[in-house]
């Protein structure tokens, strides 16, 4: 399908104590978990975007190369008045284009959403979220738990060489 990505994951990006933990989960147990336990391949910002590309149009030709989208959703997120570039083209492509899947993951409970964009409300109305309930583990978690198998069965199928 001439796709390089699994998914492209899209989190806050902050210097706050609660986004240390997130990106933990983005650097460190997202990769574990799906690319060397279940053979996912994941785009992340930070990571796969190189230094000295134009990061608007990196953004953009990732997400066009990924198969999903992950959005993590994060009380920073909610109250952010004015959302990332790679958020707004990942909702512009879900909803718009309608072809990129997107997999909301909740990582601290929100309480409502009336203070998240439209275009998210409707997503999460159409298809709920998947919500992380273990509080700031220090240990990744097992591949097999409910958790990591909702966000799998959202997932592509793995193309497992044999």
């Amino acid at each position: 399908d001439g796709k390089i990505y699994d998914a492209y994951v899209i989190y806050p990006r902050s210097h706050t104590n609660e986004a240390n933990f997130v990106e933990y989960f983005v650097y460190e147990i997202m990769p574990d978990i799906l690319e060397n336990k279940c053979g996912y391949k994941l785009c992340i910002y930070g990571r796969d975007i190189y230094p000295g590309e134009d990061t608007a149009s990196a953004i953009e030709k990732r997400m066009q190369k990924s198969r999903r989208l992950i959005i993590l959703l994060t009380h920073q997120l909610t109250n952010c008045k004015e959302p990332a570039y790679d958020q707004h083209i990942a909702l512009y492509n879900a909803l718009i284009q309608n072809d990129t899947k997107v997999i909301l993951l909740e990582m601290e409970t929100i309480g409502t959403y009336e203070n998240l964009q439209e275009s998210l409300r409707f997503i999460i109305k159409q298809q709920g979220t998947i919500k992380w309930k273990e509080q700031h583990t220090v240990h990744p978690q097992s591949s097999n738990s409910k958790f990591w198998k909702q966000v799998r069965y959202h997932m592509p199928p793995t193309l497992k060489s044999s």
